[in-house]
């Protein structure tokens, strides 16, 4: 428990970026990217885990998923960029139900390209709202986002997008996280970790499968931002099973 709680604690600091000052820098390309990353500090040792995030999402099995049970308020309190994305802080009072288990939304954030893929599909954007449960477990609902007409949500959003790492910038009023949210929340689940390091493995991974839009100025608004791709490259799936 100790250490999902210390997960947790990283992840609220933020779960797609570790605190720089503490920790050896880490990137998405050269000496510090991707391939590398485990050989940083032991502390980023799951990164060469067996159950790594991202991943394909193929050869489902069928399963009686539950139909998830989300109660979000309007929450997202603050938008900062920490030099490996762009991430909406939220307040607490929202929160998903997953086996009978509540997680809390802490913050979401965002990757271009897709980290993950849908049956060999990589989408120009990806947002992943991470939530915890009262022991620090982790779950993240990815939502995929296919280019077309301009998302109105990002639009808000993306107006008060900071563009030099480091800055932050409050949201007022609050932001919905609904609102990016396709109307259907059928999705597939997996066991996986975080995305970044330090890796961390047991999180649970469900992605909704109906992706929703975003216009190409959009997504080009938050590339310019970033400057680099932030995307880990897929991982094997080896024993596991991806639910639908």
């Amino acid at each position: 428990m100790k250490k999902n709680l210390l997960c947790a604690a990283m992840l609220l600091a933020s779960c797609s970026a570790f605190a720089a000052e503490q920790h050896p820098h880490w990137g998405y390309s050269g000496d510090n990217g991707p391939d590398n990353w485990a050989k940083l500090t032991p502390e980023f040792g799951a990164c060469a885990g067996k159950n790594q995030t991202p991943v394909n999402l193929s050869g489902f099995v069928k399963a009686d998923l539950k139909p998830l049970k989300f109660s979000y308020k309007t929450g997202g309190s603050q938008i900062l960029n920490n030099g490996h994305t762009v991430q909406v802080v939220y307040d607490a009072g929202s929160n998903v139900v997953i086996d009978g288990v509540e997680y809390m939304l802490k913050q979401f954030h965002f990757h271009a390209p897709s980290e993950n893929q849908i049956k060999g599909e990589s989408f120009p954007l990806e947002g992943h709202f991470v939530h915890a449960d009262k022991d620090g477990n982790l779950a993240v609902v990815t939502v995929m986002f296919k280019e077309g007409h301009e998302n109105a949500a990002l639009k808000d959003l993306w107006a008060h997008m900071p563009a030099k790492e480091g800055d932050k910038i409050a949201l007022s009023p609050a932001f919905d996280a609904t609102k990016l949210f396709p109307k259907n929340h059928e999705y597939y689940r997996f066991s996986g970790s975080l995305t970044t390091p330090p890796c961390t493995e047991g999180v649970r991974w469900i992605v909704l499968k109906k992706p929703v839009f975003v216009s190409k100025a959009q997504i080009d608004a938050f590339r310019k931002v970033m400057g680099h791709d932030n995307n880990r490259p897929l991982q094997p799936i080896n024993a596991r099973e991806i639910l639908e």
